[in-house]
């Protein structure tokens, strides 16, 4: 039985999850061969680990408490006493993945949303671990950060960066390494923004469809974090980079979909969605109807080509794969010299916590050839 050690850090929805996955697929892992061992988790706060990270690990009745415990919004320090556990400071966390990593091979797994665990990946990374990443700040730092991050390819992971568990940045990286050069990538990578586009496509106040998306659980608690294009703006960097761009953020063209005067410092979220929202109404319904007589829709989309990056509303045609999305699917289409008029296309389910999570496990058995 092959056994791989791992570390999480980041026990949000994404992370919980994840654990619970690992824990019902046991008896899956077992016909394949492979045991995943859980050695210690960690939140903002504190650190879990197993007495021994050599010889134990964080039993399957432990790790389903980490989870319950976190959905009620507690610390990991609550589960001192309860198993067979350690627990540290979150800034002990450092040391221990280098005492781990130093006796045994080790996967780090980020399932935050933090750029605070940036050091931690790169003190793994020079100890020889492996990197598997659904948190795509790391992948959007500076250049040099991120040649340190993909200096060992076959040690990282990051499929779930991208669209969820859809692949994507496992497709690509086969089109690239086959020799067929990628063209342009024109993609609606927000299953929030994919909704809200095909919703006032219908005529819909865009006002009221942001409500109604808000009520449904699709936005932020704050739907400006949507709405502004930044997490889109993230993912077209990650993709980008990956096609070879040596760019970083600034380098991108952000369409946000509300202007300054309506941003967080300035308006309360329920001021945003009561006065704010409404005054968009018009400009969003006249862009629409414009697109219409062309025969086209409008999608947020993230478009990369030649020196080319952009995130913003575009114009595309209606029986096109983009034009006839409806809902919150992702959707890419990839244009490359085998591909050329008629494009890869690549869609699904590209948010959740589910989907997100399942992408994670598969990118953490896509590297078990490297573990003894």
């Amino acid at each position: 039985m092959k056994k791989m050690a791992l570390l999480l850090m980041g026990c949000g929805g994404v992370g919980r999850q994840l654990l619970r996955h690992i824990v019902s697929c046991r008896s899956l892992h077992a016909t394949q061969g492979v045991h995943l061992r859980v050695v210690g988790v960690c939140d903002s706060k504190s650190l879990v680990v197993a007495p021994d990270a050599h010889t134990s690990e964080l039993d399957d009745k432990f790790l389903l408490e980490v989870c319950r415990v976190k959905e009620d919004g507690s610390s990991l320090s609550k589960l001192s006493g309860f198993g067979a556990c350690q627990v540290f400071a979150h800034s002990e966390l450092t040391a221990k993945v280098f005492n781990m990593a130093s006796h045994l091979g080790l996967a780090v797994v980020d399932c935050s949303a933090s750029s605070e665990t940036t050091e931690i990946l790169s003190r793994a990374i020079d100890l020889g671990c492996c990197i598997v990443l659904a948190n795509k700040k790391p992948l959007t730092a500076t250049m040099e950060y991120y040649d340190k991050l993909v200096s060992q390819p076959r040690r990282i992971r990051h499929e779930s960066t991208v669209g969820a568990g859809l692949p994507i940045i496992a497709s690509l990286n086969r089109i690239l390494s086959s020799g067929d050069p990628v063209h342009r990538l024109v993609g609606s990578l927000s299953g929030t923004l994919g909704y809200v586009m095909s919703e006032v496509e219908d005529g819909k106040p865009l006002s009221q469809v942001v409500k109604t998306a808000k009520s449904l659980g699709y936005t932020e608690p704050d739907p400006r974090d949507d709405l502004g294009g930044m997490d889109v703006a993230r993912k077209a960097l990650i993709l980008a980079r990956l096609l070879g761009r040596r760019i970083t953020m600034d380098s991108i063209k952000v369409e946000s979909l509300y202007p300054d005067e309506m941003g967080p410092t300035v308006m309360s979220v329920d001021d945003f969605l009561s006065k704010g929202l409404p005054l968009l109404d018009k400009s969003i319904c006249e862009r629409v109807a414009k697109a219409s007589v062309s025969g086209k829709v409008l999608r947020y989309v993230c478009v990369i080509e030649g020196t080319r990056c952009e995130v913003g509303i575009q114009e595309l045609p209606r029986d096109s794969p983009l034009g006839r999305l409806r809902g919150s699917d992702n959707v890419l289409e990839v244009y490359t010299r085998c591909y050329n008029k008629q494009p890869l296309v690549i869609q699904g389910a590209g948010a959740g916590n589910d989907t997100t999570a399942a992408g994670v496990l598969a990118d953490i058995l896509d590297i078990q050839d490297l573990f003894p």
